[in-house]
């Protein structure tokens, strides 16, 4: 599938909160997806496909630690290596900031989210009980030591 990847826009936002309802039971509104845009220590990248994004990645920093806030890809392109590509990105991102680690929540039935990040050298080195709602389930606790 060809798709592009891009930092970001205004133009953006709607169609990651449309993805965010798709995707999860306590979306994130437009109003704290646009909060990125003007956060210095925050970054999102979107994958798109003429102009439809299709997914997106997003991670902010603190000194020299990165922490993912959230992955998302339309369950219509999912298995496609967009998810994959955006993983890509984000640590190439955090390398060239010069930061030490990447870490990230992940449901603990999210089997698919956590192959994909183990893919990537991510280590699983704790869980979060009931970190998550609508259900109440545990997470892991993954991180990447660049």
């Amino acid at each position: 599938m060809d798709f592009n990847i891009e930092p970001m826009r205004r133009e953006h936002i709607p169609a990651l909160a449309g993805l965010e309802k798709l995707c999860f039971s306590e979306p994130w509104s437009e109003k704290a997806i646009a909060s990125q845009l003007s956060n210095k220590d925050a970054k999102v990248f979107v994958a798109q496909n003429g102009g439809l994004p299709l997914a997106y990645a997003g991670m902010y920093s603190a000194l020299d630690e990165g922490y993912i806030s959230n992955v998302c890809t339309h369950p219509l392109f999912r298995g496609k290596g967009i998810a994959s590509a955006l993983m890509a990105v984000l640590i190439d991102y955090s390398r060239a900031k010069g930061l030490d680690f990447l870490s990230l929540e992940v449901r603990v039935s999210n089997r698919d989210a956590i192959s994909l990040y183990k893919k990537y050298g991510f280590l699983v080195i704790g869980r979060r009980k009931s970190f998550y709602a609508k259900p109440t389930e545990d997470a892991y606790i993954m991180t990447f030591y660049l």
